[in-house]
């Protein structure tokens, strides 16, 4: 019989945090860089995370958020720890307590003493650097076994409690692997259910709140591209729209009024889906001609069996063709997708337009793509979609490199 490990000890038996949803945790760190890193990774596990700086702040978060974990990080010493617990056994913290250090110590080791004694559950301490593999193992047994929920948010809920944000995927040169600019993707975060999918609240069309949305994603990759212009330079950026709001002349008008008039910016990329743009091909082609006139392009997206629709056409105002993943993923052993994705690369290649693999995730994949003659590609070999900041942060990391 398998022993129950002190993580699982934490969790109750009618289901972790007696909630039928995300986790939650506090982190506590003096340094808010080391908060937001620290939250970036829970938040890929599923919790929703709260942060406060000390012992002083804790009360409230507890009484505001009612985590299920409070993390102690690497910056915070054995006085300020010795408060943090006290404060926790104060309000009767029911949860586990995870501390990070660099290594084990006298310190460290008082701590965790000292939370057992006040009758808290500590859980193993996280030495620092630690992998995602060690974290996994400390987090698992805190985790719900069911999978991620996926509830029926209402848009204009969302809307209106400020819960969307973009996350942004990086894209990158397939011959340099240098970064070319990314892709805005629609994320809801939370305050019970964690971040959610688009798949869960993204309306229709047909939607009377559709046109609020489109709004926001326009205004907030606007306003995110000045965010990173200040923290890592000028780049590129692609976002998604449907064909119904292009095809409203306000919004167009609207569109361009939102657009920056910064020497830095490029323009902006308006990705639409390939079905979309072949049912209405005519309307999209003039669409295209008339916005790159106000610095704007787009560019089609998930383009796959469809791709002899936009043969033979004598204008092409469209500046991309996203091959969509499901003939990219797996191409290396599959004879008739590597033919659809040539296919694709000659036709871009003959309108003078980029053209991009999209879903890359094996690095026999990327070998095919780049033998294949892709511009660009995209997908989690090369980093998964991510927070704004946290994008603003990996920016700075090293060029991607595919080692044998």
């Amino acid at each position: 019989m398998r022993a129950t490990t002190e993580a699982e000890a934490c969790v109750p038996a009618g289901g972790f945090g007696r909630r039928k949803v995300a986790p939650r945790a506090c982190i506590v760190d003096r340094k808010p860089h080391l908060r937001a890193f620290l939250a970036d990774t829970l938040e890929e596990h599923r919790f929703v995370t709260s942060e406060c700086a000390g012992a002083l702040e804790l009360p409230v978060r507890l009484a505001e958020h009612q985590p299920d974990l409070l993390v102690i990080g690497a910056t915070v010493d054995g006085i300020e720890a010795e408060a943090i617990l006290d404060a926790l056994a104060a309000a009767r913290f029911a949860g586990c307590v995870l501390t990070i250090a660099p290594r084990e110590t006298i310190m460290s080791d008082a701590i965790r003493r000292h939370g057992a004694e006040r009758g808290l559950k500590m859980l193993p301490p996280l030495a620092t650097p630690f992998s995602a593999q060690t974290l996994n193992l400390s987090l698992t047994p805190l985790l719900p076994q069911e999978p991620a929920p996926e509830p029926e948010i209402d848009v204009a809920e969302a809307l209106k409690a400020g819960w969307l944000e973009l996350w942004y995927q990086r894209c990158v040169d397939a011959h340099s692997l240098t970064p070319q600019g990314a892709e805005a993707l629609l994320r809801m975060r939370h305050p019970n259910w964690g971040v959610v999918s688009p798949s869960a609240f993204v309306p229709d069309g047909n939607d009377p709140h559709y046109r609020a949305l489109s709004e926001f994603v326009v205004k907030r990759a606007v306003a995110d591209w000045h965010y990173l212009l200040d923290h890592q330079g000028p780049i590129d950026l692609s976002i998604n729209l449907p064909v119904s709001f292009l095809n409203d002349d306000n919004a167009l008008d609207d569109l361009a009024g939102w657009i920056p008039q910064h020497p830095a910016f490029g323009g902006l990329i308006v990705e639409v889906d390939a079905a979309e743009i072949v049912d209405h091909l005519p309307e999209m082609a003039e669409i295209g001609r008339r916005l790159r006139l106000r610095n704007v392009a787009i560019a089609i997206d998930k383009v796959g069996a469809d791709w002899p629709a936009l043969m033979y056409l004598d204008d092409f105002p469209f500046v991309e063709l996203k091959v969509d993943r499901s003939f990219v993923t797996g191409c290396a052993d599959d004879r008739l997708k590597r033919s659809v994705c040539k296919r694709i690369i000659e036709l871009a290649g003959d309108y003078g337009a980029r053209c991009t693999a999209t879903g890359i995730e094996t690095r026999a994949d990327f070998q095919t793509a780049h033998e294949l003659g892709f511009d660009k590609m995209q997908g989690y070999l090369f980093g998964k979609p991510m927070g704004l900041k946290k994008f603003a942060r990996a920016a700075h990391a090293r060029p991607v490199a595919i080692h044998d």
